[in-house]
Order: C-alpha cells, then sequence, then structure tokens
C-alpha cells in the first residue's frame, strides 16, 4: 500500500477500529503478548494502531509503540492515559521502513497485522531486524495467502481492493522471510481456518 493510501484508510477505520477489526484480531495479539511477556526487557511494537495490545503486556516491561497513522495513535494515547498503562515509555509518529532508533535497542519487536499493509514489507523486515538485540525475538502475527482451496480463491478477489480496506488478502509469507540474520523459530496457525498466523524470529546473536 502506498503511504497516501494508508494514511486515508486508516482515517476511516480509527473511530470503529476496536469494535470491528480489533475484535477479529484478538486471538493474536493476546498470543503475541503472552510471548513477549516471557522474554522481558524492552518492546518495540510497530504499528500499535489504537493501542488495543498495549494493556495486555506485563507491567514489568518497557514498551514503545509507533504508528503512521496519527488518528490511531490519538486513540491509542488516550487509552494509556485512561488505563494508567504506566509500562508504555513512548508512543511515536513514526514511518516503519526508517525506524528512528539505534541498532540493537530493544529485546522483542512485535508487529501485529502489520506487515501486509507497508509499502516495503521487505524494508520493514530489515528495520525491525536492525533495531533488535542480538539474539532478540521478533514477533509477527499476520494473514498470509494460501497457495490453494476456495479461500485462496477469495483471496485472489479481494486483492484489487486492498487500498480500501487496508490490507492485503494474498501477501505471500515468503516476503517476511528472507532477512539474513533472522531464523524462523515458530509458525504457528491461530484459528481452525488457519486466517492468521503466529510467526517467531530469532536474530543471531
Amino acid at each position: 500500500m502506498k503511504p497516501e493510501a494508508i494514511t486515508s484508510s486508516y482515517r476511516r477505520w480509527a473511530p470503529i477500529y476496536d469494535l470491528t477489526f480489533g475484535r477479529i484480531t484478538n486471538t493474536g495479539r493476546r498470543h503475541a503478548t503472552q510471548v513477549a511477556n516471557t522474554i522481558g526487557g524492552r518492546v518495540l511494537e510497530v504499528g500499535v494502531g489504537t493501542g488495543l495490545a498495549l494493556p495486555y503486556y506485563n507491567a514489568s516491561l518497557d514498551v514503545t509503540g509507533i504508528d503512521f497513522s496519527e488518528d490511531m495513535l490519538t486513540r491509542a494515547r488516550t487509552k494509556v492515559s485512561e488505563e494508567k498503562l504506566d509500562h508504555v515509555r513512548d508512543l511515536r509518529q513514526m514511518d516503519a521502513r526508517n525506524l528512528d532508533f539505534p541498532d540493537a535497542s530493544f529485546d522483542t519487536v512485535v508487529a501485529m497485522h502489520l506487515i501486509s499493509v507497508v509499502p516495503d514489507p521487505e524494508q520493514v523486515m530489515a528495520e525491525m531486524a536492525r533495531v533488535c538485540k542480538p539474539g532478540g525475538q521478533i514477533l509477527l502475527v499476520n494473514h498470509f495467502a494460501r497457495e490453494e482451496g476456495w479461500l485462496a480463491w477469495l483471496e485472489r478477489k479481494f486483492a484489487p481492493f486492498a487500498d480500501w480496506m487496508g490490507w492485503h488478502s494474498n501477501f505471500p509469507k515468503d516476503r517476511v522471510l528472507g532477512v539474513h540474520d533472522l531464523q524462523l523459530v515458530e509458525d504457528t496457525p491461530l484459528t481452525s481456518l488457519g486466517v492468521f498466523t503466529f510467526l517467531r524470529m530469532e536474530k543471531a546473536a
């Protein structure tokens, strides 16, 4: 998706996101944050959106969130304030293709339902790997394209509407698996139909 499409799409979604797509994606959000909680330390959530995952992180963590959409971030900041989420250090507007953090800044980098939205997913993966500490973890939750079956057919039919929907229905998994420093250590379907998948990657020490 182009940056301007992302901005307009999430401006439309922001007021109703929590009650619509937010509910559909709750299983993946819970799973990813549970894994992050077991790792501990500093967490970067790329594509924090309205902050739906922020209450699920342990209070002992140090969490930073970034998002391209100011409309989403406004709601995330309200959530942090109203729910007194003191473990959230910062929420910043940022392009995930150019993360404004030093190398090896975070123990865990989390990206949920983001990687099929960004204009250059390979660059985003490289940036997430860069800011992750050696031996650290990158946790992805996303929908990935199927190669066959009726759901694969449906994904292809919806593909032309990506800019309007705010995500790609036929995004291939191999586009996130090409970073040299990252090793895939877990690939788990999160629902019976496998609509969403959890990927855990470890950065070389």
